[in-house]
């Protein structure tokens, strides 16, 4: 039951275990109340306005002390690890380190979810875990992708591959969300006139060197958006699979979009699907990237 209680991020306070008001926090104490009392125990879930002699700030700061435990544990194994590949030489199989990384990176994620109150400690985490992912990985080449206006684009009818995987889906979704949210894409083996083709090895919107399709659009457009920028990382290493970016999303959505393909879902339904998907993702990202700015 404590373990339970730390994973959903509950503390102990005045004899009883506290979460912040809020949905998915009440959700999660009903669902362990509800295992309790099947268990012939005895659990009772209120609703608190004020604890007598505490301030509203008094309790936030004892949730920020526990999680700023966590994040000091976690940044001892950042700096284990760090030590661990200080003493790697370039010819060194860099795998366990590599998977130890993303470990690291899980670990960070699950504490985040429960970080209700933002402690300031995850910026530094967050920041400490990305310098170990650059000084780990190799440095990609610089690539130029020609800039396009995406007025000439408002209109355009698009074409793309069937059965759409990670790339193009996650183009689709760019298009619609910050192109057109009308346009028109059609799924074929060759484009015809005046369709503007992605991912089909022809025209500007395909890979380019170490990018995939959905990085080359993004910049080609100048999106300058970190979240759209974290959501190109995502897509390049599932359709890359080159060990060169590290989430904790990536073998999640990867999993969704390969069930999808094994399920047989039709090209309007991936496309459904997907667009569903990247959308939450995004909003997700904006989520987390505006608590961090806090």
């Amino acid at each position: 039951m404590w373990r339970r209680l730390r994973r959903i991020g509950a503390i102990a306070l005045s004899g009883v275990q506290v979460l912040p008001d809020r949905d998915d926090c009440l959700e999660s104490f009903q669902w362990l109340a509800r295992e309790v009392r099947q268990a012939n125990g005895e659990a009772l879930v209120m609703r608190v306005e004020q604890f007598e002699g505490m301030s509203h700030q008094s309790i936030v700061n004892k949730f920020r002390e526990v999680r700023r435990e966590d994040y000091t544990e976690l940044e001892t194994k950042i700096a284990e690890l760090e030590k661990a590949l200080g003493v790697v030489d370039e010819m060194s199989d860099r795998a366990p380190i590599q998977e130890t990384l993303e470990k690291l990176y899980k670990h960070h994620a699950e504490i985040r979810q429960i970080d209700f109150f933002d402690c300031p400690e995850q910026r530094e985490v967050a920041a400490r875990l990305k310098q170990l992912t650059q000084a780990l990985l190799p440095q990609s080449p610089v690539v130029t992708i020609a800039p396009q206006e995406i007025e000439h684009y408002r209109n355009a009818q698009w074409v793309t591959r069937p059965q759409p995987h990670v790339d193009r889906l996650a183009c689709i979704w760019l298009i619609r969300r910050f192109i057109n949210p009308k346009a028109v894409i059609h799924y074929r083996k060759k484009p015809v006139a005046h369709e503007i083709p992605f991912d089909m090895h022809i025209g500007e919107f395909q890979h380019q060197g170490n990018l995939c399709t959905f990085e080359v659009m993004i910049k080609a457009f100048d999106l300058d958006d970190a979240d759209l920028q974290t959501i190109g990382e995502i897509v390049h290493e599932i359709d890359l699979r080159d060990g060169l970016y590290v989430h904790p999303q990536i073998a999640g959505v990867d999993a969704l979009l390969r069930g999808w393909l094994l399920a047989g879902f039709a090209d309007s339904a991936l496309e459904a699907h997907g667009i569903a998907l990247f959308e939450g993702l995004y909003v997700a990202c904006m989520q987390d990237a505006s608590k961090a700015t806090v």
